[in-house]
């Protein structure tokens, strides 16, 4: 904090908020450490496990859905649920739908969402890439 609070009421305000800063960043750490609780070594270094990555499977095993999601103020969306893989392909995946279909959208968590309703190319697009792939939902 640049000034210091110098009246009393900003003094408690500031510690309170200095306060939950600290009890922020210890929450996230102790998030980190879920099985050690104490060491008695000095230099002691918890190494927190790596990501796991995530093995793309081939095309012909990925079973794909495609939904159309309606979002608030009448627009439209398509959505690609499904895929395994790493966010790598994903994204790449995502990224020529986008350009097959000529508009804009994004891809993660696991999903693919395109402005628009584009479902029927899209399943046309996947099912020629080698994708098995199908409409879902309503």
């Amino acid at each position: 904090m640049k000034n210091f609070c110098n009246f009393v009421s900003r003094r408690a305000k500031c510690i309170i908020t200095a306060h939950l800063f600290i009890i922020n960043i210890m929450a996230s750490d102790w998030k980190d450490r879920l099985g050690v609780v104490f060491s008695t070594k000095p230099d002691f270094q918890y190494a927190t496990d790596g990501e796991e990555t995530i093995a793309t499977l081939p095309p012909a095993k990925q079973n794909l859905k495609v939904w159309l999601d309606r979002l608030k103020g009448g627009r439209v969306a398509t959505v690609v649920r499904g895929f395994v893989g790493s966010s790598d392909d994903l994204q790449t995946l995502g990224k020529d739908l986008k350009k097959s279909c000529g508009v804009g959208g994004t891809a993660k968590d696991g999903e693919i969402i395109i402005q628009g309703d584009h479902r029927d190319r899209v399943v046309d697009l996947l099912v020629k890439a080698g994708y098995r792939a199908k409409k879902a939902g309503g």
